[in-house]
């Protein structure tokens, strides 16, 4: 399993005053030997989630929002998959990310390059240098892995907790946007990056079947743009950013390495342009939404 094993059998052993909710086990292979998260019958409200965050951590436990979706699809329904989980620490986000970029971005970003220019922004998005391979903007390739995008140059504004509890209470307090509501969940985890391996989520199983190498990516997210894993749906997740790109120059950057992550945020996602994405969805926002097919 890609964490420590779950210490709480039963949260009330534990000590957790929790609302009503229910232990899952149930993984595609049949039940998992221990419980993999908690999460609550009812829906969330908005200020649960800082009270969660204190009360879990002190038993090895972060909190995420879980949606049922369009679906009505609840964790019990996700083809949890632990087993294929590997340890996000054994992964290298930047390797991760350029083979994933490798896979992708030149049959789709090239292709498209060479009828409507969108290899203009990747160009931008990496250094000039043509001794690293990057051709010149629309020459129908999506070139050379740019590289990591760098931290951004401003200070955080509040701590990255304090975003994503921000974001947690405008996601819950919006029913309507969340098609089958949303619930508080518990999860053993020790950082917000590896939630999803812990529970061996498979949202992505489209894109990755090792949910660990995509939570090694989060972890450089959260390393350098403060960001937390706040909402996870049975194809979907949220990250709120404690401290967003603050220019174009630092979002084009990003938004290779969410192309990389989630190629369908772009290729199935109007306008399916990396530019005009860096500009809407990364710029300054505090939170990403991801999507896999």
């Amino acid at each position: 399993m890609a964490t420590l094993p779950n210490p709480l059998p039963d949260p009330a052993a534990a000590g957790l005053d929790l609302p009503p909710g229910s232990l899952v086990d149930a993984t595609l292979d049949g039940p998992w030997h221990e419980p993999l998260l908690w999460y609550a019958d009812g829906a969330a409200d908005q200020g649960d989630w800082a009270g969660l965050r204190t009360a879990g951590r002190r038993v090895g436990l972060l909190p995420v929002l879980v949606t049922g979706g369009q679906r009505d699809q609840w964790p019990e329904a996700w083809d949890l998959s632990p087993d294929s989980a590997l340890y996000p620490g054994d992964h290298d986000p930047e390797e991760v990310l350029a083979g994933y970029w490798t896979d992708y971005a030149d049959d789709e970003l090239g292709d498209a390059a060479s009828t409507d220019g969108a290899n203009a922004e990747l160009a931008d998005a990496a250094p000039a240098d043509g001794a690293n391979g990057k051709p010149e903007a629309g020459s129908g390739s999506a070139g050379a892995w740019p590289g990591l995008a760098p931290v951004p140059v401003r200070e955080a504004a509040e701590d990255p907790d304090t975003v994503a509890a921000g974001i947690v209470a405008v996601v819950a307090g919006d029913a309507d946007l969340w098609l089958g509501g949303t619930r508080m969940a518990l999860v053993p985890a020790r950082r917000s990056a590896d939630i999803p391996a812990a529970i061996g989520w498979t949202g992505a199983v489209n894109h990755e079947n090792d949910v660990a190498r995509l939570c090694a990516v989060l972890r450089s997210w959260e390393d350098r743009y403060d960001a937390r894993v706040v909402v996870l749906g049975f194809d979907t997740m949220i990250v709120s950013v404690g401290r967003p790109p603050a220019t174009m120059e630092e979002a084009r950057a990003l938004a290779a390495e969410h192309y990389a992550f989630c190629p369908d945020n772009i290729d199935q996602s109007p306008p399916y342009d990396l530019d005009a994405y860096a500009e809407k969805a990364v710029l300054d926002q505090d939170a990403w939404s991801f999507w896999w097919d």
